[in-house]
Formats: structure tokens, sequence, C-alpha cells
């Protein structure tokens, strides 16, 4: 099984040719404040708007967001909406759009009212043209997609059914990306899975597939007998049927099928999570993973998103916190740069949270030091730890000193549970770092006097306090060191 991790970062070196429904996505928000009295209709009181990029816009927005690159292929009408669509997919980093323009269609269009409070949708509102492209605009669709096969490393496409993806369209960027040897994901909604015969990877939505397939499609035995046997007929790789609460169950052709819970959320909107999966898939296939990390991947890229407001895209960051452990990302979340510091500090203090600061060397973490940490952390809400360079430590401790570096220090701190950041310095004391941080507690082992805490000025002028806590006899990092070293001590 692939490593999430190592997933995460091969991610970027990644680029997807996306090619479906542009579509553009706005979202009133408000509450039904009385019923009308011209008509009994409820009447909306909008408290704001959000504009989005929308249908495979989105899809190639979560693309980008996730650390590859996309070059998108979409159609638009000659109108407001396509423009705006344009400006807008300019403003995206690592999206390279090129949009055909239809001057006999609209550009399609979404507005979908909800509640604030709620999040519930309550009415819909389309302009759209749904027929196929004409036989032109077919072509021009063609003639600009091919040439770009070649510079992907997997295919994507997004059918919403709006027109762009014709049977034609579909059988020449099918044929011509299965010759140039790149796999192929299509997120259906035709019920006729025979039009996308030769893609890889088909992933429809548990209603797409019972209506494809003609079968309830209610449990994880009855999904894999009939995806079988829709793969014969559309001649893929796989299929992923996404099921809602009930999770995901993929199915090769060849070998076991495999079936993933949903993670535990809080639903807030489901809108755009099927472009959040689609787009997950296609990027952990692109960078090499088998099918049973790409499907835990998308899982928990479907955790975050339908955890947001309207077509929402999911980054880096919020996926590897569904589908790391804690402990693992403890080190990349904790520690932090001098420079990042007063970002956080301002996060914290506007929650009115206490913070606490202690320091040190920290070179063989040992029983004394949790003693002194665990108790730090009881004097407040947020921990900071300070830990000396390893060139301060070296000037402290002397030149065989530290026995770890200081990212080696950093992340085992990290790693408790009472730490809640870590700040290297370079000084040989920590004074900057207090005066940057003014805690409201500064916590030192009992080794020393109130008088010889640096920077005990400076915290109790600001209303804090400085705390002793009484040493764990019998541990001490040079002691440990010089008996490794076969000391005497």
């Amino acid at each position: 099984m692939f490593d999430f991790d190592t997933l995460s970062h091969a991610i970027a070196g990644q680029t997807v040719l996306c090619v479906g429904d542009l579509m553009l996505d706005e979202f009133v928000y408000g509450e039904v404040s009385r019923i009308s009295p011209e008509a009994p209709a409820p009447v909306i009181a909008v408290q704001r708007s959000e504009i989005n990029i929308g249908g495979a816009g989105n899809v190639a927005r979560n693309i980008a967001a996730l650390g590859a690159s996309c070059i998108f292929v979409g159609l638009i009408g000659d109108d407001e909406a396509g423009r705006m669509l344009t400006d807008r997919l300019a403003q995206e980093d690592r999206i390279e759009a090129l949009l055909i323009v239809d001057a006999s269609r609209p550009t399609t269009r979404k507005v979908r009212f909800v509640s604030e409070h709620f999040s519930t949708h309550m009415l819909r509102a389309d302009w759209e043209m749904a027929s196929p492209a004409a036989a032109a605009i077919e072509q021009r669709l063609i003639d600009t997609i091919l040439p770009q096969i070649v510079r992907a490393d997997i295919v994507l496409l997004s059918d919403y059914a709006k027109g762009v993806l014709t049977a034609r369209v579909l059988r020449n960027v099918i044929d011509a990306a299965r010759k140039l040897g790149k796999r192929v994901i299509v997120d259906p909604k035709s019920a006729n899975f025979a039009i996308y015969r030769g893609a890889t990877l088909l992933t429809p939505n548990r209603k797409e597939f019972s209506e494809a397939t003609r079968s309830r499609a209610d449990t994880d035995a009855g999904v894999a007998t009939a995806a079988q046997e829709a793969m014969i007929l559309a001649d893929c790789e796989a299929m992923l049927i996404t099921r809602s609460e009930h999770g995901m169950t993929l199915v090769p052709r060849d070998g076991t099928a495999i079936h993933v819970p949903a993670l535990p959320v809080r639903v807030r909107d489901v809108s755009g999570a099927g472009d959040t999966v689609a787009a997950m898939l296609a990027v952990a296939m692109a960078a090499g993973a088998d099918w049973e990390t790409t499907l835990r991947a998308a899982t928990a890229a479907a955790a975050v998103a339908v955890g947001k407001k309207g077509t929402a895209v999911v980054t880096p960051s919020e996926w590897r916190r569904k589908i790391l452990p804690h402990a693992f990302l403890a080190a990349e979340e904790k520690i932090v740069a001098a420079g990042e510091l007063d970002a956080q500090l301002a996060e914290w203090r506007s929650q009115q949270l206490r913070v606490g600061f202690t320091n040190g060397c920290f070179d063989i973490l040992h029983p004394g030091h949790v003693k002194v940490l665990t108790a730090a952390r009881a004097t407040c809400d947020r921990l900071i730890v300070g830990l000396n360079s390893d060139a301060s430590v070296k000037r402290l401790k002397g030149p065989e000193r530290p026995v770890q570096d200081e990212r080696a220090r950093a992340e085992v701190l990290a790693a408790l549970e009472a730490v809640d950041m870590v700040v290297i310095f370079e000084d040989d004391t920590p004074l900057k770092l207090i005066t940057q941080i003014a805690p409201a507690t500064l916590v030192k082992g009992g080794d020393y006097t109130r008088e010889q805490v640096v920077g005990h000025e400076v915290v109790t002028a600001n209303g804090g306090e400085v705390i002793l806590v009484d040493i764990l006899k019998g541990f001490s990092t040079t002691s440990l060191v010089e008996r490794a070293r076969g000391g005497t001590r």
C-alpha cells in the first residue's frame, strides 16, 4: 500500500488534463422571513452571496488546490457569465484554461438559495442548454483536446450532460489517450456506460450506478456483482461507486472489491463533493498510487469537502489532517519559525487563551523533562516550548553536543500532547522570544531561582507569573550522555 505522506508530496509533480462541462455556481444565503402577499410562496431575506467556478471547473480547481497542475478544456457562451468564468480561471494558479466559445448557447449557470443557519438548500434556478454541442463546436473541442493529451499524466472527463462530452468527443479522446498509454477517468452522467468504453475508471454515484445497471446497489455484494457486469459493457479496468454516507466501493475488473466507509463528519453541503472525489482520484492515480490508497485518499478528501459550504476546494493540509495520524502531523503543524509566531499568537489571544512558555535544549528527552512540560501545560491553555538551536547548544554544552540535531529534538517535543508549539531560537538565551510572546506563565525547573530565570522581568512587567517546578532527581541529559559514552557519572 502506498505511503500517504509520500503520495501527498508526489501529487505536486503531476499534470491532469480535465475536460468537461463548465458552469457558474452562485450561492445566495439567507432565511425565509415571511410568506409573500402576492403569492403563497416564501420570501427569502438575502444576507450574502458567493460566486464560484462550478461543474468541471470545480474539478479543475480541486486538482490545482491539491497541488497538481491542470490543463482544463471547457465550453462557454458569449455572455457575461462566460466572461466571468474566463477571468476567474485566469486567476487560478496551476490551471491552464482552454475555453471554446459557443455563441449559440448560454453559459451554464446555477443559482442556489441556501439557509444560512441550517445549510439546507431551499431553491435552485438553472440557466442552461443541455443539448449536445453542434458538429462544428465538437470539432473545435476535439482539435483543442487531442494535442494536450501528450502533456498530461492522466485524463479526467467530467460529464454533467451539458453538451461538451458528446459521443464523438468521448470516442476521440478516450481512443487517443489509450494510444498514448494515458489512463482515463470518467465521472459519468449517461446511464449508457457503453459510450465511455475503453476508459480506465468510471466513478458513478449510487443513483447513476443504479439507473445504469438497473440494480438496487444497496449492499456491498450487490454493488460488486452489478459492477462486474457493467465493466464488461464499458470495457474499463475498474469502477468506483460513491455511496454518500455508506462510503465508497471500488471494484477492479481483475481483483477483489474494496469498500471504504465514509469518515465521520458533520455534513454542511454536498455540492461539489463529487468534483473533489474525481480530482483526488486523478491526482492520486497520476502519482502512482494503488487502488486501495487511491480510494482511501478520495474518501478523506470527500469528508473535508462536505464539511464546507458551497462548491469548495480541498487543500493538501486539510486532506492530510483527515488521513494521516495526529502524531505524524504534529511536527509539521507544531514546529514554527519565529516569523510565523505572531499570527498564531493573535489567533490564540482572540480566543482568550492563556499562553505559557518554557525552554531548554531537550537533547535527550527524559522523565524530568516530561514532568516540567506537563506541569507547564497545566498553567496555561497553550504551551510554547523554546528550543535551543544546534549552534546555541554547542556554545552552552560543548562541541560534542547536541546528540540529536534541532529538527529531531523539535519533532520529539512536538509529538507530546502537552506541547502546542515548538520554536527554535538561535541565541544563547530565549529573551527575545519571551519578549515577542509575552507569556502569561513562564515555567522552569526548580533548580533555578526566580531571579535566575531568563525573561522573568519581561513576564512580570506584563502581569504574568514565573512558576518553578520541582525537578525529578536522578535525571540529567548530561549524565545520560556520559553514561552512554562509557563515563562514570
